[in-house]
């Protein structure tokens, strides 16, 4: 009678535990077999050509793997997560200046991971204009990742695991810089942000009702702000110089470091403010701890120079001018454009 008990208890706790799995591994494939770049109706069209790397799930998985893994550093510790932290939509948040290889500390702070594939420039200098190819600045650079694409591609073809997933990725199985390339581009074109209250509203979904205050903050943004925050991913992808005086100790000129031509000094992509809530500090030198003092900041210390936006010098005035009472409600509206479903969306969480 004792080994009849045991049995159906060892049968009962199978069952339980095959159930669980079971249930586990239907959010698993559900998650992960989700993987059609989709644009949303509120958004403009992609950018970044699918026809020529379409997203596969095991290129999207591999790519995903790649992101969280040290091994793109020089000191195998430092990977692109580090820096881009999802629950902070991918930025490194509490971070003036992002910090990488033996704690060094650059002179940018890291910009949002979101809507990459709706992108034509990228980074605050727009080094690339291409996503496939946004990986090496971040690897090579000595202050960041430390490494060389040599040394990368060495770690991940000497490892057998690697080479299983290169080879269930691309037809070719090759281990290679295009391959490497096209998986993180994989994962990056599938993190598209486009379900927060904002977007609710606008496509007159459930759970997208505005306060009287959130409306106005909208109209105030329309008015103010929209000439560069454009469309629905909240940048038009240009670069301009916003007044921002250099930061003490460091001379960064910004575009015109790639462009060569001084009528680019002190421009910077203009950033999307999809998350901004969360996305703190902010400026491309992360001077601002709070969307407040960046509302100060252009009402009354925007400081003029030859390559000034002329958005923000007209009528004989400087910068963008708002009361107390339109802060707050411009503020508010800012607060809509979070999106928790991006922030909490496993399909990009690490494992």
């Amino acid at each position: 009678m004792k080994m009849i008990l045991l049995r159906n208890l060892a049968l009962l706790l199978f069952g339980m535990l095959s159930i669980a799995c079971s249930q586990e591994n239907e959010e698993y494939i559900r998650i992960d077999e989700n993987l059609e770049v989709v644009r949303p109706d509120n958004f403009p069209e992609l950018a970044y050509d699918l026809s020529k790397n379409p997203v596969t799930k095991n290129g999207f998985e591999l790519g995903k793997k790649l992101f969280y893994d040290g091994k793109l550093s020089a000191n195998g510790f430092i990977s692109c997560g580090f820096c881009h932290e999802q629950r902070f939509a991918f930025t490194h948040h509490g971070h003036q200046f992002s910090h990488g290889i033996d704690d060094l500390e650059g002179t940018r702070n890291a910009p949002a991971i979101q809507n990459m594939a709706f992108q034509k420039q990228f980074t605050w200098d727009g080094a690339t204009s291409h996503l496939d190819l946004f990986p090496i600045i971040p690897i090579t650079n000595e202050v960041e990742m430390g490494e060389t694409m040599t040394g990368v591609l060495g770690k991940l073809q000497g490892d057998v695991e690697y080479q299983r997933l290169f080879a269930s990725a691309f037809d070719n199985a090759e281990v290679n810089t295009e391959n490497f390339l096209k998986a993180l581009s994989q994962f990056m074109v599938m993190m598209i942000s486009a379900n927060s209250k904002y977007d609710k509203y606008v496509r007159n979904e459930p759970g997208g009702d505005f306060s009287e205050e959130e409306k106005t903050g909208l109209a105030l943004f329309e008015s103010k702000c929209a000439s560069c925050h454009k469309t629905d991913l909240f940048t038009d992808d240009s670069f301009r110089n916003n007044g921002l005086p250099p930061y003490p100790g460091i001379n960064d000129i910004g575009r015109a470091e790639v462009s060569g031509s001084a009528a680019d000094n002190y421009k910077f992509k203009v950033p999307s403010l999809r998350n901004v809530a969360v996305t703190a500090p902010y400026m491309h030198d992360g001077r601002f701890g709070s969307l407040q003092s960046v509302l100060n900041f252009y009402n009354s210390g925007v400081q003029d120079s030859e390559t000034l936006d002329p958005i923000l010098k007209q009528n004989g005035k400087l910068g963008v001018t708002l009361s107390p009472e339109e802060q707050e409600a411009l503020i508010a509206f800012l607060n809509t454009l979070t999106d928790e479903a991006y922030l909490n969306d496993k399909r990009f969480a690490e494992y």
